[in-house]
């Protein structure tokens, strides 16, 4: 058990004893507080009244103590938690029986992540001298738009470190923030070569999620990066465009847009982009500007045997009962916590050019209502399903498959699963989701392919 686990399940025991203590307490005060002045007992208050306060303060100071330190550890401890219960937390906890609920919530959620992540460990030990994740070749996590590759927050939240865990080499895309496909591509292509050429590997299993997707589909079609590839895995990636982007380029004045380029590109020059283009990222989301990557890219093959796959049952779906991730039909199952394998049917592209000899599979995932997405995503999902249907917050189902393997990832339930929660950008644990789990699967049959 890691230190921060250990400390949660400390903080989270001395709220729980905090809890019952001040019940038990509470009664006994409040008992003899009704009986001693109306029938002396315990003892006749003119008697017990110095005691009685004595004993008030005692349990307000020793309760006060035992509080202060379980929330104080759970605050700096939990990552469940989040923002939004710690405010509440906040908020409640000045306020009668409402301080009570708000402390019940931040026991049962600290509780819970105590569980989960304690499993999860013993998951990994448990494997550990498999190395499911050890392939032949390392693995490229290739960022979407509007994102870094930086240390202090990793854009694949736990994931990378999950598959390091079980044995995996991970590397990253290091390209800008945002700017055109074609200019991410070539960016993609010179860090992937750059990677061959250092390390020796020979070729990179690329998991690429949104947008980079696109940037990587370019990379290999027209930049010349695919004799460095040995699998594209593309996530929640709108291949056909985004009907949503076009909407709000037709409707949103010209000048709001500039506006917004210009502080968005400024500020992504401080943070590290040599020349951001926003403008650019945008518009080759758009459903026309995909129309025309697409024709550059020259890929319909695969675009087709996608679209075949999401409509013809050879997709597998990730349905979410408990913790469990199942995939039916022709995908490998993964119950409870354990890693599985993505649908068999997925082999190495048999047509000549660019992609022949490259696994190519898709993901695309489902959020099931607007209210289970956080922000900004609970405001976009409405409007991306008006116009394009069901969706993952940002990109609608039509848009993801791709390749000969598609990966529908469906809720069961009220929960879903967002553009974000793919990527484990706010690290939660998804209830019968494991976003880890999910991308050890993932490698783990790279692994079992010889990639």
């Amino acid at each position: 058990m890691t230190g921060r686990i250990r400390a949660c399940r400390f903080g989270v025991t001395m709220l729980r004893i905090f809890w019952w203590t001040t019940l038990v307490a509470g009664v006994a005060l409040a008992v003899s507080l009704a009986t001693m002045p109306t029938i002396s007992w315990p003892v006749p208050w003119a008697d017990g009244w110095p005691a009685w306060l004595a004993a008030l303060g005692v349990v307000v100071l020793i309760e006060s103590v035992v509080f202060w330190i379980g929330i104080i550890t759970v605050y700096l401890t939990s990552v469940q938690l989040g923002l939004k219960i710690r405010v509440i937390g906040v908020l409640c906890g000045w306020i009668p029986i409402a301080n009570l609920i708000a402390l019940r919530l931040i026991i049962r959620t600290v509780t819970e992540e105590v569980r989960f992540e304690s499993a999860k460990e013993t998951l990994d030990r448990s494997r550990a001298a498999a190395r499911v994740c050890a392939t032949r070749y390392p693995v490229l996590l290739v960022h979407g738009v509007f994102f870094r590759d930086t240390k202090a927050l990793n854009y694949w939240g736990r994931v990378p470190a999950e598959l390091e865990r079980n044995g995996a080499v991970v590397h990253y895309g290091e390209h800008q923030s945002a700017a055109s496909v074609a200019d991410s591509a070539r960016e993609l292509t010179a860090r992937i070569r750059a990677i061959v050429e250092t390390t020796g590997c020979g070729k990179v299993n690329v998991i690429a999620h949104s947008k980079g997707g696109l940037d990587m589909r370019y990379a290999i079609a027209r930049c010349g990066a695919g004799r460095w590839v040995a699998s594209l895995t593309t996530i929640n990636t709108p291949h056909l465009g985004c009907g949503f982007a076009d909407y709000l380029l037709t409707n949103i004045p010209m000048a709001v847009q500039r506006r917004v380029e210009a502080a968005y590109n400024a500020a992504a020059s401080h943070l590290g982009d040599k020349r951001p283009d926003f403008m650019a990222a945008v518009h080759d989301l758009t459903q026309a500007g995909c129309a025309r990557l697409n024709a550059q890219i020259g890929d319909a093959a695969l675009l087709e045997r996608g679209a075949r796959a999401a409509s013809g049952g050879v997709a597998g779906t990730v349905t979410m009962p408990g913790n469990a991730v199942t995939m039916p039909g022709n995908a490998v199952t993964m119950p409870g916590n354990a890693a599985g394998g993505m649908a068999e049917r997925a082999t190495a592209v048999p047509d000549p050019g660019p992609f022949a000899g490259i696994l190519c599979r898709s993901v695309g995932s489902r959020l099931a209502h607007a209210t289970t997405g956080k922000f900004p995503l609970n405001f976009t999902y409405p409007l991306v399903k008006w116009f394009d249907g069901p969706n993952d917050g940002l990109v609608a189902r039509p848009s993801f498959p791709w390749g000969e393997s598609f990966t529908w990832l469906e809720p069961n339930g009220v929960r879903g699963i967002s553009h974000a929660d793919m990527i484990d950008l706010n690290r939660e644990n998804i209830p019968g989701f494991d976003v880890r789990e999910f991308y050890v699967g993932l490698v783990a049959d790279l692994k079992r392919r010889g990639l």
